[in-house]
């Protein structure tokens, strides 16, 4: 929960982050991950939270018994395990698991890249790990399904903003004259181009089924042969918008009035978190985390209908239907967003549920 005037949440009363031990004074954090993307994001977010509660924060797996958070996970195996037998608390943080490239033909390389991270993560998971932090309910029971349970402790922490950057706008900043529905995810390839063709299928679907006249922005990464073939097809007028700096994220998702989700079955999307606290809905098929993340009026999520582990083709006319009514009623579904948010996804109840797993006895 954010300490400001436009975060405190009535339900857990003003905000008080939790206080740990005086003799913890460092965490360390493997891998350094940097670049863009979620664990890039989430590392960059933790790492300042840890500091405003006068923390250090270390990249390096030492001598020292600090308590150490895996990313995901990391081949870099050794130093894990002296530091296991050493004594030092280890906690490891599990998104989804990688499974598209069983389904579709993504490459060699892809494949082989794919099965090697689930076989790293797995490993961690039952051989070194501690504790387990998973991202949603739905990630730790798809490990538990597919990996069987581990010894390891475990709990559960959503991914978490910080409500202050991303909040709703002074003034409406929505294109006049127009509906724009949003994508926004780090890669549209590598299996997952046909969460931008259902995007694009909604969006048609709106404005030819309900006559509100549509366009759909497409931020992340995507190959000029697969952006030329969606845009050859399209009915509805499309913006590129590529791969945006973090700092453009909140101003651009004021600029939507509803944000598809097209990702399958995902753990705990930063981008569904985003925009809820930006007061932008979120439509989706009901598949991975999304249920837990977007609830009450903050969205609308509809059932797949057909196979989502099989990637057969989801019913969208039944989401334009839902999506429909949100856009008629759009300032009570943006007010939902925000709420749900501020009651569930503030970025200081993210970080005391790490220093939970980390610190507390």
């Amino acid at each position: 929960m954010e300490c400001s005037k436009d975060t405190i949440n009535a339900r857990r009363g003003p905000c008080r982050p939790l206080r740990y031990n005086d003799s913890v004074q460092r965490v360390c954090i493997v891998p350094e991950v940097g670049n863009v993307g979620g664990m890039a994001s989430f590392r960059r977010k933790f790492e300042a939270g840890l500091s405003r509660r006068g923390i250090e924060v270390s990249h390096q797996i030492g001598s020292a018994s600090d308590p150490i958070l895996i990313i995901g996970g990391t081949k870099n195996l050794l130093p894990l395990w002296r530091a296991r037998r050493r004594g030092a608390r280890i906690v490891q943080r599990l998104d989804g698991i990688n499974w598209i490239h069983r389904k579709r033909n993504t490459g060699v390389r892809h494949y082989l890249r794919a099965e090697y991270g689930n076989l790293i993560l797995a490993a961690i998971r039952a051989r070194i790990a501690g504790r387990i932090v998973y991202q949603s309910e739905f990630s730790r029971a798809w490990w538990d399904d597919w990996y069987g349970r581990t010894r390891a402790s475990c709990s559960v922490v959503l991914n978490g903003v910080d409500l202050y950057e991303y909040r709703p706008a002074q003034e409406d900043k929505r294109p006049a004259g127009r509906c724009r529905l949003l994508v926004v995810e780090g890669s549209l390839g590598g299996g997952y181009d046909m969460g931008l063709d259902n995007a694009v299928r909604l969006a048609e679907t709106l404005a030819e089924d309900y006559g509100f006249p549509m366009e759909l922005m497409v931020v992340g990464r995507i190959t000029e042969e697969h952006r030329a073939r969606v845009q050859v097809g399209a009915r509805v007028p499309l913006i590129w918008a590529g791969v945006l700096p973090q700092a453009d994220i909140p101003n651009m998702m004021r600029s939507a009035h509803a944000l598809f989700s097209a990702d399958l079955h995902p753990a705990c999307p930063n981008s569904v978190i985003e925009a809820l606290a930006c007061g932008l809905p979120v439509v989706a098929f009901d598949t991975g985390s999304l249920r837990e993340l977007v609830d009450g009026d903050a969205g609308c999520i509809v059932p797949y209908v057909g196979d989502p582990w099989k990637i057969e083709t989801p019913d969208v006319p039944a989401l334009a239907e839902a999506a429909a009514e949100m856009l008629r009623d759009w300032p009570r579904f943006s007010h939902g967003a925000r709420l749900q948010a501020e009651e569930h996804l503030g970025l200081d109840r993210m970080i005391d549920g790490y220093l939970k797993a980390l610190l507390e006895a």
